[in-house]
């Protein structure tokens, strides 16, 4: 174990490093202390400790890309002290990805370069991003896969089953959406794609944390496992559902402990093969999630702000009451995992202004708190994404090995998203939120 300079801790912090330490000595400990610590869901709400859980937290997708390297560490303890200190405690990261790192557009280096071979080195940065959340009392939503490019994916799996190159979408010249989509899709009848990602999964989950000795399966840091980032049915839809309810079974199987969720976008205005009841409504899945994004969906023009904004956050209302009241039917709790606005004007230099993605995140913020404090069954947000103290080598670029990792993936135009430690009036509304959220008692 490496050490690193000492940070103040809360009561739960150290209740939790002492657990730790019970179960680094004393392997047979009765599990039922620890189970305590896991957050579970109850009467359509999530539950930590017997309290309701309310939060307000971020995507950190590169987190564990971060924890890989010496250097990547000092900046990730760096960016979780930031963010405890804002009071956002809940992480959603990417807990896979997936190689050759020679493909274009993904991040690199990949914790699986090649079917069946892991790097151990990314396997250790997880393990460090775990304990190092553990310490200040945040959880963390891991995702399994991505439905898109940028990790690899169901897109890989099916190219490593095939033997063929995957059809890339825009940046690509001449890539086609629906036709990268059909692609990805094929994973859900490609036993072979399947069986690797089934592989992928019993590594993690049967991983012991070479930091803390505790087994993932054991470990109160993580909140969740999320069967993969927006997948989409496409015209595979009940295959599609087939696996849902296959993957979050087998997870289950693995590990009774954590929860386990889709990672859905909800039913989007394109045609998805989706639906969010029948897909939410597995035993195994625990809880539903949805994402919003307004200026991807056509709905808000950044370029003419005045004329769009409005319309844009009246549909951003709709569309998450909309899935709440259809998770409320489920009787299962509503996550807002994703949703983001883009600098004024567009302009993605960091030093850009921020006053409509300011008034954008109040709104949903304060939507989200009053619902939830209304005790309607929605638990929290993470806004997309934290960009921290990373910044883009060229605003509107595209990533490449050995840039800074930020909000914003390696196939989106970077500085879109990211919100970094410098906006200082983003980050006044997030900590504001964060105490208010943390403060709702249904």
């Amino acid at each position: 174990m490496e050490l690193h300079e000492p940070i103040d801790l809360r009561p739960g912090q150290v209740v939790a490093g002492l657990i730790s330490c019970i179960f680094l000595l004393f392997p047979g400990f009765n599990h039922r202390l620890m189970a305590q610590q896991f957050i579970s869901v109850r009467d359509g709400r999530l539950y930590l400790n017997d309290q309701p859980y309310y939060f307000l937290g971020t995507n950190f997708w590169y987190g564990f890309n971060l924890g890989a390297s010496e250097m990547g560490r000092q900046r990730l303890l760096a960016e979780l002290d930031e963010l405890h200190s804002l009071g956002v405690a809940n992480l959603r990261i990417m807990a896979a990805t997936e190689g050759p790192d020679t493909e274009p557009w993904r991040v690199s280096p990949a914790l699986q370069p090649e079917p069946g071979v892991y790097d151990e080195s990314l396997l250790q940065g997880l393990d460090f991003l775990l304990a190092e959340m553990a310490r200040r009392d945040m959880k963390a939503v891991l995702c399994l896969s991505n439905f898109w490019q940028w990790s690899g994916g169901f897109a890989q799996y099916v190219a490593w089953s095939e033997g063929k190159a995957v059809p890339y979408p825009p940046p690509a010249e001449g890539g086609n959406w629906m036709g990268f989509s059909t692609w990805s899709s094929r994973f859900y009848k490609d036993k072979a794609a399947m069986e690797l990602y089934d592989n992928l999964v019993r590594k993690l989950i049967g991983r012991t944390n070479s930091v803390t000795g505790m087994p993932y399966r054991e470990d109160p840091a993580i909140m969740a496992w999320e069967l993969a980032n927006e997948p989409r049915g496409i015209l595979r839809a009940g295959a599609y559902r087939r696996w849902v309810r296959h993957a979050a079974g087998l997870i289950k199987s693995l590990d009774p402990n954590h929860l386990v969720t889709i990672g859905s976008e909800g039913n989007t205005n394109f045609p998805t093969g989706n639906h969010f009841k029948r897909d939410h409504r597995p035993k195994d899945i625990d809880y539903t999630t949805v994402h919003i994004w307004i200026q991807n969906w056509q709905w808000y023009d950044p370029l003419k702000p005045e004329e769009s904004y409005d319309h844009a956050l009246e549909k951003a209302k709709d569309y998450l009451e909309k899935h709440l009241k259809w998770a409320e039917k489920l009787d299962k709790p509503l996550v807002l995992e994703e949703f983001g606005i883009a600098r004024d004007a567009d302009d993605h230099d960091p030093l850009s202004p921020t006053a409509w993605r300011d008034r954008y995140y109040r709104e949903m913020f304060s939507t989200v708190h009053e619902l939830a404090a209304s005790g309607r069954k929605i638990s929290g947000c993470n806004f997309w994404a934290w960009g921290g103290k990373g910044r883009p080598r060229i605003p509107k670029g595209f990533w490449q090995p050995g840039d800074d990792l930020i909000g914003d993936p390696p196939h989106e135009a970077q500085g879109w998203y990211s919100v970094y430690d410098r906006d200082a009036s983003t980050l006044a509304i997030i900590r504001e939120f964060a105490a208010r959220m943390g403060g709702v008692r249904n």
